[in-house]
C-alpha cells in the first residue's frame, strides 16, 4: 500500500505530491503550449499511481503539457473536486478526470464545460443524466470493462475452487459502479456453481480488507474463495488468511494487477489479479485529448485492456510493467500527430 511507482520521465517536474507536471520541446509549437489537466482519486493507491505516470509520460513523449492532481484518499470527493476546481481557473485546454462517484465532480466540471472545454471520463463512469441536468457532457469514456474484469475472475475462481465451493465477494466504496459491474459480473460467472454467502464493503482499503476478512473467517469458516474488487483489498485478505494458516485452503483472486498484488501472485499468497493497466489508461488519455486539439473525432467510449495474471504468466507481466502484458487495439494510437 505504501510503494509507490517511480519511472524516469525525461523534463518532469514535481508541483507538489499531490500536483505534476511534464512537457518537453518536441512536437509543433501549437501543441507544445496545449495544457492537459487530468485529475484521479489519489496517488496513495498504487493503481492511480499508475495513471498519473502514464499520463506523464506519454505527454513528455507527444510533447504536451500534463498535469495530474488528486485528492486525498479514495473517497476524498471534496479535495478531489477542490483540485479540478483549482485547475479549471488556470487555461487547461483538456480534462481528463476520474470520479470519486457517479456525481460527484459534476459541479466542479460545469465551468469547464461552460469554457467548451472538452472533457474526458476515465475508468469510473460518470452519471450521465445527472451531468446532462447540469450541462456537462464528455468527449469519450476512456476505461476498462468492469463487467468482463468481474466476469474473468469469476472463470477463473471456477477453475481454483473445482467448480464448487463457499465464496465471499469483497466490494469496494458503497455506491461506486466500478465495484458494482464487478461484483456483477463475478457473480454471473459462478451463479449456479459457487455460493456466495456474504459481500462486504471495505473501501478499496488495505487495512479494512484484512479486517473484514479476519471477521469473515469466524463468521464463515468453511469459504474456500474470496473475490475482491481492487488488489489492495485483496492484499488485506491474503494477510488476514496467511495470518489464520489458511492460505492454502482458501483461495484469493482481485483485480487492478498493482506492483504488490503481482509480487503477491508469485509468493503464492494471490492466486491471481485481472489487471487493468492504469498506466496505459494515462496514456490514452492524453492521447484523447491531444487527438482533439488537433481536430480529430475519438470515438464515445475506449476499452482499456484487461487480462488475468496467474501463476503461469506472472513473470511475464513483471517483466512487462507497467506496460500490458500483450499489445491491445488502441483507436487513439494513429489519430495523433506529433
Amino acid at each position: 500500500m505504501n510503494s509507490r511507482f517511480r519511472y524516469a520521465t525525461a523534463g518532469m517536474a514535481l508541483v507538489s505530491a499531490l500536483a505534476l507536471t511534464v512537457g518537453c520541446g518536441r512536437g509543433d509549437s501549437e501543441s507544445a503550449d496545449f495544457k492537459i489537466a487530468v485529475v484521479t482519486r489519489n496517488f496513495t493507491n498504487p493503481y492511480w499511481a499508475a495513471l498519473r505516470d502514464g499520463a506523464l509520460a506519454e505527454g513528455n513523449r507527444l510533447g504536451v503539457k500534463v498535469a495530474v492532481q488528486a485528492g486525498q484518499s479514495e473517497t476524498d470527493a471534496d479535495g478531489e473536486n477542490a483540485q479540478i476546481s483549482t485547475l479549471a481557473a488556470q487555461g487547461y485546454d483538456c480534462f481528463a478526470v476520474v470520479p470519486v462517484n457517479g456525481t460527484n465532480v459534476i459541479t466542479p466540471l460545469v465551468p469547464v464545460a461552460r469554457n467548451k472545454t472538452p472533457i474526458l471520463n476515465l475508468d469510473t463512469q460518470i452519471n450521465v443524466d445527472a451531468s446532462k441536468e447540469a450541462g456537462v457532457d464528455y468527449a469519450s469514456f476512456i476505461g476498462s470493462d468492469n463487467l468482463a474484469a468481474g466476469r474473468i475472475a469469476g472463470e477463473k475462481m471456477l477453475e481454483a475452487l473445482g467448480g464448487s465451493g463457499k465464496v465471499v465477494v469483497l466490494q469496494g466504496i458503497a455506491g461506486e459502479q466500478n465495484g458494482i459491474n464487478r461484483d456483477k459480473g463475478f457473480a454471473d460467472a459462478v451463479a449456479g456453481k459457487l455460493e456466495i454467502v456474504q459481500r462486504a464493503p471495505a473501501d478499496y482499503e488495505q487495512d479494512k480488507g484484512l479486517t473484514v476478512t479476519e471477521a469473515i473467517l469466524k463468521a464463515h469458516p468453511d469459504i474456500t474463495g474470496i473475490f475482491a474488487a481492487n488488489d489492495t483489498m485483496g492484499l488485506g485478505a491474503a494477510q488476514a488468511i496467511k495470518n489464520a494458516g489458511r492460505t492454502a485452503q482458501v483461495k484469493v483472486i482481485s483485480v487492478d494487477g498493482i506492483q504488490s498484488a503481482l509480487a503477491a501472485v508469485k509468493a503464492g499468497t494471490l492466486y491471481g489479479t485481472v489487471t487493468q493497466y492504469p498506466y496505459a489508461e494515462g496514456e490514452l488519455a492524453v492521447q484523447g485529448c491531444l487527438a482533439l486539439h488537433q481536430g480529430k473525432s475519438i470515438p464515445a467510449r475506449v476499452v482499456a485492456p484487461i487480462a488475468f495474471i496467474g501463476p503461469d504468466n506472472v513473470e511475464q507481466q513483471i517483466a512487462a510493467f507497467p506496460k500490458p502484458v500483450a499489445a491491445f487495439d488502441n483507436p487513439l494510437a494513429g489519430l495523433v500527430n506529433k
